[in-house]
């Protein structure tokens, strides 16, 4: 049976006065491609509802272990938030943001899942690993 998630992600990357919008929405369409832009001054916001390609990435770079504590380290009932590296973003990867941001700022990212579950929709993006290697559901 295939599950369908229904999620809102908001995608916010601040613009400095030194940043090319066009630059700033190329870093954020490397890592959401599917993405509807809006400006706003100073900031560029996006809307998705769906982050699988997110999720390719995270398989791709192998880092499903730390996104995996990134979300959950900022969980709520409703969703999970983080934050990337804005500059890591430019070259299309992946880089989850700690501490104080960067002097460009990071792309903050918050997700709302309306369903299945929080848990479900994290285990999707980011299955859990067993020695690296996302783990078969139907195994556990």
């Amino acid at each position: 049976m295939t599950t369908v998630y229904s999620v809102d992600a908001r995608i916010e990357a601040p613009v400095r006065d030194t940043e090319v919008t066009d630059r700033v929405r190329d870093a954020v369409e490397a890592l959401f491609p599917a993405v509807e832009f809006v400006s706003e001054p100073g900031l560029l916001v996006a809307e998705t509802h769906s982050l699988d390609d997110f999720s390719d990435k995270l398989h791709e770079q192998e880092i499903l272990d730390t996104a995996r504590r990134e979300f959950d380290r900022n969980r709520t009932d409703d969703g999970f938030t983080f934050s990337l590296k804005k500059q890591a973003a430019f070259q299309g990867v992946v880089n989850f943001a700690v501490g104080d941001p960067d002097e460009l700022g990071d792309i903050d990212v918050a997700v709302t899942v309306r369903s299945p579950s929080v848990e479900e929709y994290i285990d999707h993006l980011a299955p859990p690993t067993e020695d690296g290697a996302p783990v078969d559901p139907d195994r556990r």
